[in-house]
């Protein structure tokens, strides 16, 4: 994939992280809002429930600003091997990590909690790509 489309993929990511990050403080904080009379158990799901969101929001964004990051060195000669397995890790990572969260949160879909992790491990190959990438500078 071209720097460009690295580029446009982590802009996009970043609006969206900002925009659902907004709903969550806004909207969602509403219909989660811990009421007096709640229970203590469902006082616990419901902050659990905007914490979700919240780190979904901010996994987002750190991993849009990391695949603009991959979109630097692709656009200045470092394509393919570890830079394209960063993108790729960064992506998938967002999609299933920050995607899980979100739809869990709205849903209540607890099985897609078990998505989750898979999310992370995407992240972390993105994060060890990046560093092999880095590791030898002077190589496209």
């Amino acid at each position: 994939m071209s720097g460009w489309a690295w580029l446009r993929i982590g802009a996009i990511s970043g609006f969206l992280s900002v925009a659902l990050g907004a709903f969550g403080a806004h909207s969602l904080r509403d219909r989660h809002k811990v009421e007096e009379s709640d229970s203590f158990a469902l006082r616990t799901t419901k902050l659990r429930t905007m914490e979700n969101f919240e780190t979904a929001a901010r996994y987002q964004m750190y991993h849009a600003l990391a695949i603009g990051a991959v979109a630097l060195l692709a656009i200045h000669g470092k394509t393919g091997g570890a830079v394209t397995v960063a993108g790729w890790g960064f992506l998938i990572g967002t999609i299933l990590f920050s995607g899980s969260l979100y739809v869990l949160v709205l849903t209540g879909q607890r099985w897609l909690g078990a998505i989750t992790p898979l999310g992370g491990l995407g992240f972390l190959v993105g994060w060890l790509a990046l560093a092999v990438a880095a590791s030898n500078p002077s190589r496209p």
